[in-house]
């Protein structure tokens, strides 16, 4: 793809898709992953293509959550691996917790390749948050080698860490499926995702639902986690997700 003028309407949307594009050609993602993204784009040409009020609250909340967790994880697929696998280390670092590797359509060729890719990305953190270099250099990836499984669910997601997903109490989950997610809520985990469509199942079942575009959201979540502030804002999800499909109509009837 040719340089992109800044002054392009759909610049950082071509951008991402340029990402999954390259990250696809490396082996990174499933062959669906294209379009998983493209539907969420379409949520998020509703969404006004901006962060709204609600997604802001619930990126409070989510700060809060992980920061007050007994210990977290922060959980990754190829499609946040190519969109924000940097930012997502950094606030791990912050967190002092690992980033977990957990794909559906897993093979030992793309495991290689996303292990691979984070690992890369660690390096490039350490150049893009000098502020917090040594805790990125902690920053564990796990994957590799899951030692247990999530109960209740079926496929290669059940497969995880014991000190990663299995024994953490919250979960950062960008772009989550429906199934995990109601089986991570069913072991009494609390679970914050990522997820443009406010009405799937896994923004229904999250514990919080941040409705929002990944690489626009996840910048604001790791400043709101540096600056640790933040306090417990009496979470109501499903008002939230209501809030948010209002942004929506709003957009609609412009």
């Amino acid at each position: 793809m040719g340089d992109i003028p800044e002054s392009h309407p759909r610049r950082e949307s071509l951008l991402s898709r340029q990402k999954l594009v390259d990250a696809a050609s490396k082996g990174m993602l499933a062959e669906s992953a294209l379009i998983a993204h493209g539907r969420g784009e379409a949520f998020d040409y509703l969404l006004g293509e901006k962060t709204c009020d609600s997604a802001r609250l619930a990126i409070m909340e989510t700060a809060y959550r992980l920061l007050n967790s007994e210990k977290c994880v922060i959980s990754v697929n190829g499609n946040t691996v190519a969109l924000a696998g940097p930012q997502l280390i950094a606030c791990a670092a912050v967190l002092g917790c690992p980033i977990e590797v957990n794909i559906y359509y897993r093979t030992p060729k793309r495991m290689e390749v996303l292990l691979s890719a984070l690992m890369e990305q660690q390096q490039l953190a350490l150049n893009l948050y000098p502020q917090i270099k040594n805790k990125i250099t902690d920053v564990k990836i796990l994957g590799g080698n899951p030692d247990g499984r999530i109960p209740n669910l079926e496929g290669p997601r059940a497969n995880c860490h014991s000190d990663g997903i299995l024994s953490a109490d919250t979960i950062l989950v960008p772009l989550e499926d429906g199934d995990r997610c109601e089986a991570l809520i069913a072991m009494g985990k609390t679970v914050c995702v990522i997820d443009l469509n406010p009405l799937s199942r896994t923004a229904q079942m999250a514990t919080v639902t941040i409705v929002d575009e990944l690489t626009r959201c996840v910048p604001i979540l790791l400043e709101t986690l540096m600056q640790n502030s933040v306090k417990s804002l009496d979470w109501n999800n499903k008002e939230n997700l209501e809030n948010v499909i209002q942004e929506i109509l709003r957009n609609f009837n412009k």
